[in-house]
């Protein structure tokens, strides 16, 4: 009879779509139990830091409420000296905060309401590490966007993201409707962090592509969420003449495809012409009806925002300047003083 069961097609659908109930209600409820944590962490610290304000405690409330309250829920953990004032200090990184910025008090609900969506060791490390509640919050809507675990949070905030997501120059507003041109712009970066990489000091334009595309998760990680590689040194075939794009990805939000040229030199607005023809030519022989316009980034050695601003100015193709940051090098000849596999062998056998 079992056997019989677990061969009906209509009750192994059944047990697919249970299972993915189970699992969901799994979900919510890891959430919820979060969710009622971290509100319950919010009252504390707002409650410790109003005593203490109007009583002469000081840090000896904090350390009779950890006493009392761990006799009384001994199987909870949260409660330790540590970890109060870790609640006071996240709730005053906040207040003090909104209050500076003269927030009203829905501002203060709604923070609320974002810490609550990740777990309490991903706020300690966003108050540790972040400079103000704009920072911070920058760094919580992420992570609940993109899933981020602690490690990851870790690594975006060690990159400075929140200063770089963004400040790309650009002719978006120009070239774009409003909806896109906001979503492309929090797109792109600048500058670009390449410390994944080692190339030598003199190095040329295709080493950098060849290090890029060889390290292409990394790179992807480093371009953000959306980003989904198509190839390099792409060919385009215009009259009679093919043409090479250096690296081509596709952006899933975007819906367009997105044209990227590597510069191991300073920016020249003379990259902007080049790089307007490959959108021109990408619209007509690659993309689809429905996507959305192509869009161009120059990632470059360096850039002076003037010329690049201007440079784009009479461009009526969207296209992004950024430059990229790369701080490990190796000297030119250094692979040829690397002993071989048999001389190591030699040595070793000696």
């Amino acid at each position: 009879m079992t056997d019989i069961i677990k061969s009906n097609s209509e009750y192994k659908q059944w047990l697919v779509d249970l299972k993915k109930q189970i699992r969901q209600s799994q979900l919510k409820a890891a959430v919820k139990v979060n969710s009622e944590l971290i509100n319950l962490y919010w009252s504390m610290g707002k409650d410790i830091v109003e005593k203490q304000k109007n009583s002469q405690y000081g840090d000896g409330l904090i350390k009779q409420l950890s006493q009392d309250l761990k006799i009384e829920f001994p199987d909870m953990k949260g409660f330790s000296l540590s970890n109060l004032k870790f609640v006071r200090q996240w709730y005053q990184f906040y207040n003090e905060n909104i209050e500076k910025s003269q927030q009203p008090v829905s501002f203060s609900e709604k923070v609320q309401q974002l810490v609550a969506q990740i777990p309490w060791g991903h706020n300690l490390r966003i108050i540790s590490k972040c400079k103000n509640i704009d920072e911070a919050l920058f760094y919580i809507n992420k992570a609940i966007e993109f899933g981020w675990s602690r490690d990851i949070l870790d690594t975006h905030i060690k990159l400075n993201e929140f200063k770089r997501v963004g400040s790309s120059t650009t002719n978006f507003a120009l070239t774009l409707p409003p909806i896109q041109s906001d979503l492309a712009q929090q797109t792109l970066k600048d500058p670009y962090n390449f410390d994944f990489l080692t190339l030598s000091e003199n190095y040329k334009e295709r080493e950098l592509e060849d290090a890029l595309t060889e390290n292409i998760t990394r790179f992807l990680l480093e371009l953000g969420a959306g980003f989904a590689y198509v190839g390099r040194q792409v060919p385009l075939t215009v009259g009679d003449k093919e043409f090479f794009i250096d690296l081509l990805f596709y952006h899933l939000k975007l819906r367009c495809y997105v044209v990227i040229e590597l510069k191991a030199v300073d920016f020249i607005p003379e990259f902007a012409g080049k790089v307007s023809f490959y959108l021109s030519a990408v619209n007509d022989l690659l993309a689809h009806p429905t996507d959305n316009p192509t869009i161009g980034l120059m990632i470059c050695k360096s850039k002076d925002h003037f010329v690049a601003e201007y440079a784009l100015k009479a461009i009526n193709q969207p296209i992004g300047v950024s430059e990229y940051e790369l701080t490990k090098h190796f000297p030119k000849d250094f692979k040829g003083s690397l002993p071989t596999i048999e001389e190591i062998e030699a040595e070793l056998e000696e």
